[in-house]
């Protein structure tokens, strides 16, 4: 079946099997190796991309159902070199150990986000709920999303994929120790 799909940016049209994971077909077809296959039943939540602005566990989803759509992978949030707010929180708390889960993690949140922009702790909790960690015990994790939220525009949804220039020139001198 021929699908045709934009990810990150750039749209694809290919040939693909029926039942071809979307998770398959972004790694293997597409070299976006960034998404990680962890468990191949949706339980671990590693494999998480947007589908159309909303964060969906690639292995729970066929390629031909992305057919039309819009992807974005965790390859695709950095712009011009720069990582995106909730990228760089990440890396600022040190919210990872192996960073297995990581990209995963960083999608999920970035929806989490769209939906409230300023979540207290419990809610980031219940937000990131359907993806796993296994190493670092979430404090850190959640730390990051929140300092994230405080550093995004309300609404962080799809327009935040799309970090405008002027955001990362005023975000580009920041560093934390």
């Amino acid at each position: 079946m021929r699908i045709t799909v934009t990810v990150d940016g750039t749209t694809y049209s290919d040939e693909v099997e029926p039942r071809t994971l979307l998770v398959q077909y972004l790694r293997e077809r597409l070299g976006k190796v960034g998404t990680v296959v962890g468990c191949d039943t949706s339980n671990c939540g590693a494999c998480t991309v947007h589908l159309d602005g909303h964060s969906v566990k690639s292995c729970s989803v066929l390629a031909v159902q992305a057919d039309g759509c819009e992807v974005t992978t965790i390859e695709g949030l950095a712009r011009d070199g720069q990582l995106h707010p909730v990228q760089r929180a990440f890396h600022d708390n040190h919210a990872l150990q192996c960073g297995f889960c990581t990209p995963g993690m960083i999608m999920q949140a970035i929806d989490l986000l769209a939906e409230d922009s300023d979540p207290e702790e419990q809610a980031v909790r219940e937000g990131i709920e359907g993806n796993l960690c296994r190493c670092t015990g979430y404090q850190n994790i959640v730390r990051a999303v929140r300092d994230a939220a405080h550093e995004m525009r309300p609404g962080a949804g799809p327009e935040a994929e799309r970090v405008s220039e002027a955001t990362m020139g005023t975000q580009a001198g920041v560093h934390r120790s």
